[in-house]
């Protein structure tokens, strides 16, 4: 047995038992004031002798579990017991010597915790005082007396119990415990005058302990610390240890309140700048008052209420301003509100409610102008000029109603229809886009452009509803804020490469816009008034019909932008393309010129496309060369000539009619005509055979309708190999491999069909497909040739290719109504019914038999005469 004396004096600290939190004040009151506090041992008896003495620990203690909270020997502490086995346990302690054992749960959240879920090391203490509470709990008041270390569990019914060993504790006496002691103190005391709710009596109280190991236990029962940190502090046996582990929490613990009183101290510094101007504003608002002035508030309303006014806004939209002006007159400019409401204000009063430019709907002068900034596109500019013979015959009518007085008629017209939507396709550079802005100058309207490729949020057309933060009305209404006009010409480029995903669909969107029935009253989702687009001209651009949805597509007047020939690129490159690079680079007219030879070169050798992009930058290219040999005074004046042209741009990229003759000159090749989003063009169907038997392979990234057309050909052939003049058995004993170049490029399609036969025919047969022959056409089983669609691009690809002969259907000779004369000139145009019309005219004279000469027959006469002999 040990005995421990037991300390006269010890704060009351805030902590828990194993079941409830309990205010240390209320505590305190409940032990020092309640009358019904029940003793465990009367004054004048031997326990009271011995508890005011020394008080012996036995080695079987009753262990009560503690649920965060870890007791310091040398420390008194209150705590709630609620367990009905923990309630047997204290009911046992006063009975008896009153001394229990006190060990911390490793889990707080176990509500019993078992032999296995407490530390091994724990404090012994005496129970002085006791209450029990109306809710059943006890609440104690125990002392610590000292470290024990649980050696075995001899019961757990009805509660736990344990032997136990007392460990004896280190207590360094020298000048590095004197100078811990210290530092221990000021930082605990720097602690504390950043802790409000610590009272000024309780420091004091512990600044004035003398044992460095009660005032290790006694600022530990205080501090802030992981329950993990508190039981390594208790099972530290140097005082020196402790202290420095004490230290370094207390050192931690300074750190997080500093930077608090940190973050408080900003904050509340913004709360007072805040305060401070708004007393001042309000002190303005007072002065102002008392000199008959308005506030910058009420200003401003007033400004609103003038740009409301002058708006001309219709009624549903003036009602929504004037109800949010009210609402704005009477928050304060600090409020959140007031912010998104001025914004409102500010889109509703700044869009173009009545603002439009005149029409100039002179026929003869749109002409010219369309004239002056495009060449050909003959069919284009007429459907543009006979809109505006419509618009300016819609207006005549309007006014000789309106001079005879009748408002039914002049109703009517009101209503109808402004005008159709538009749509220009056709591959890039064709001039799509600036004829939008050639329409614009010949009206005399503002233009604006709107690029929808790539546009995935169905807000972007709509707009933003308000409740969110940062919301704005949608690109529509936004561009027309902009353009500062009711009636601009619209130009919706690229229609064809709109997305959509989980965040809506665009195109969906655009049905409302582009009806000239709906549009009238557009609801935009950040605005929600409506706003009359009917008096906008809209103009949409795409490459391709196929990726617009066919609701959209039916609210559109397709107009077909074809490629251009080889004359109009020379013409437009002379009118043009050559004059704009001349001024972007800096020349003066005089300084370059370019031949007619020279720009065919360029066209042929440096590029193949639809349009004329690629051949302005060529151009470009020659210019900024000349530039440099001008300035460096090499030369004055240049003339680029068709030999001069690769010395500028070096080795040819294509090579004319060069590329097919070489590609079809041995069997098995044919050259195809193709029609893609930018532009016809020109394949090559190779075949080629091995010793196999019937294998049939395809190659080049070909689609499903494309190999259809493929084993269709192969099928045409092998059952018509007599008729065509071909080995029956040929197929029994080869395979066959088709591919069709790039494999990296996808193709698709069935036009593909009668070039397939004819290069399975010609490889078959030895005879070479004719290198000026380009062809297109599907192919049936029974060797119909059925009509295809983009004829006119695909001979313009023929005619960009120098091909001299284009096979089509039959039923595709009305469709060259709209290839130009000049191509219709150069090309020879065979119309096929079958597939032998298309071998008859693509393949190459089969070989004639060789005859054998009179010194071959007399070889021959006298090799027999020998055999005889």
């Amino acid at each position: 047995m040990s005995a421990i004396k037991s300390p006269l004096v010890f704060p009351l600290p805030r902590f828990l038992s194993e079941e409830v939190e309990v205010d240390p004040v209320e505590m305190i009151a409940l032990l020092t004031q309640l009358p019904n506090v029940e003793t465990p041992a009367k004054e004048g008896s031997a326990e009271a002798s011995q508890a005011a003495g020394e008080l012996a620990i036995p080695e079987t203690l009753a262990i009560l579990p503690l649920r965060g909270v870890v007791v310091y020997p040398l420390t008194a502490v209150p705590l709630t017991v609620g367990q009905p086995r923990s309630i047997r346990l204290v009911d046992d302690a006063v009975v008896g010597q009153r001394v229990i054992g006190l060990v911390a749960s490793k889990n707080p959240e176990l509500e019993t915790p078992g032999p296995d879920d407490l530390w091994r090391v724990g404090t012994a203490a005496v129970v002085h005082r006791l209450f029990r509470a109306p809710d059943g709990t006890i609440r104690l008041l125990v002392q610590g007396l000292a470290r024990f270390r649980l050696e075995e569990f001899v019961a757990q019914e009805p509660y736990l119990k344990a032997r136990v060993s007392l460990i004896p504790e280190t207590a360094e006496d020298n000048l590095e415990v004197e100078a811990l002691v210290r530092s221990v103190r000021d930082q605990f005391q720097r602690v504390a005058e950043l802790v409000p709710s610590m009272p000024g009596e309780l420091v004091a109280a512990m600044l004035n302990i003398e044992d460095p190991r009660q005032l290790v236990y006694t600022i530990a029962t205080y501090q802030r610390m992981e329950l993990a940190e508190a039981q390594e502090l208790l099972e530290l046996d140097s005082v020196t240890a402790k202290l420095k582990r004490l230290l370094g929490l207390l050192s931690k613990e300074l750190e997080v309140l500093e930077l608090g009183k940190k973050i408080q101290s900003e904050a509340q510094s913004n709360m007072e700048k805040v305060q401070r101007e708004y007393f001042l504003r309000e002190q303005l608002k007072a002065i102002q008052r008392e000199l008959g002035e308005r506030d910058e508030q009420a200003v401003e309303v007033e400004e609103f209420r003038k740009k409301i006014e002058s708006a001309q806004m219709p009624e549903e939209a003036l009602k929504e301003a004037n109800r949010e002006l009210d609402r704005l007159s009477k928050l304060p400019p600090a409020a959140a509100e007031y912010g998104v409401i001025r914004t409102y204000l500010d889109w509703l009063t700044s869009l173009p409610w009545s603002k439009t430019t005149n029409d100039n709907l002179d026929v003869a002068h749109a002409r010219r102008v369309l004239d002056e900034d495009h060449y050909g596109l003959k069919d284009v500019k007429d459907r543009i000029l006979e809109f505006l013979a419509v618009r300016k015959r819609r207006q005549e009518l309007k006014v000789e109603a309106s001079a005879q007085s009748d408002s039914s008629a002049v109703d009517h017209i009101r209503r109808e229809r402004e005008g159709v939507i538009l749509c220009f396709v056709g591959p890039p550079g064709v001039g799509k886009t600036s004829l939008g802005q050639s329409i614009a100058r010949a009206m005399g309207r503002k233009f604006i452009r709107l690029a929808l490729g790539g546009v995935r949020d169905e807000a972007e057309i709509r707009g933003f509803r308000r409740t969110y933060i940062g919301a704005m009305p949608g690109r529509i209404i936004q561009s027309l804020r902009r353009v500062e006009s009711k009636n601009p010409i619209f130009m919706l480029d690229e229609v064809d490469k709109l997305g959509s995903d989980f965040r809506g669909d665009p195109a969906s969107a655009l049905l409302e816009v582009l009806d000239p029935e709906q549009n009238r009253e557009f609801r935009d989702h950040y605005l929600d008034v409506p706003f009359d687009l009917s008096q906008v001209l809209f103009i949409t651009t795409a490459n391709t019909l196929e990726t617009i949805p066919s609701p959209l597509r039916d609210r559109m007047e397709i107009i077909t932008l074809s490629g251009y020939t080889e004359r109009e690129k020379v013409e437009i490159a002379k009118h043009y393309l050559i004059p704009r690079q001349i001024r972007e680079n800096g020349l003066r007219p005089g300084e370059i010129a370019f031949n007619d030879k020279a720009i065919q070169t360029i066209i042929r050798n440096y590029t193949r496309e639809a349009g004329v992009r690629n051949l302005e930058r060529r151009i470009g290219a020659i210019c900024r060369k000349v530039v440099t040999r001008v300035a460096t005074n090499e030369a004055t004046k240049v003339r680029i000539a068709q030999a001069d042209v690769a010395s500028y741009l070096g080795k040819p990229e294509y090579f004319y009619t060069e590329e097919v003759a070489e590609r079809t000159s041995r069997p098995g090749v044919a050259t195809a005509l193709s029609y893609t989003p930018v532009g016809g063009d020109i394949l090559f169907v190779e075949a080629t055979l091995m010793p196999g038997n019937k294998g049939f392979q395809l190659t080049g990234q070909l689609g499903e309708v494309m190999q259809e057309s493929a084993r269709t050909a192969l099928s045409y052939v092998r059952a018509n190999a007599a008729a065509l003049g071909l080995p029956t058995d040929f197929f029994d004993k080869h395979d066959l491999h088709l591919h069709v170049p790039a494999g990296a490029t996808p193709k698709d399609g069935p036009s593909a069909g009668v070039t397939m036969a004819t290069a399975i025919t010609s490889l078959v047969s030895n005879r070479p497909v004719r290198k000026d022959v380009g062809m297109t056409g599907e192919v049936t089983l029974s060797g119909q040739v059925l009509p295809i669609g983009g004829v006119k691009e695909k001979v313009l690809a023929a005619h960009r290719a120098g091909l001299k002969v284009v096979i089509l259907p039959r039923r595709n000779e009305k469709d060259l109504e709209d290839v130009p004369e000049d191509v219709r000139r150069e090309i020879k145009f065979v119309f096929a019914d079958t597939v032998e019309d298309v071998l008859k005219a693509a393949l190459e004279p089969a070989p004639a038999p060789r005859k054998r000469t009179t010194g071959a027959l007399r070889r021959r006469v006298r090799r027999a005469k020998l055999k005889v002999r």
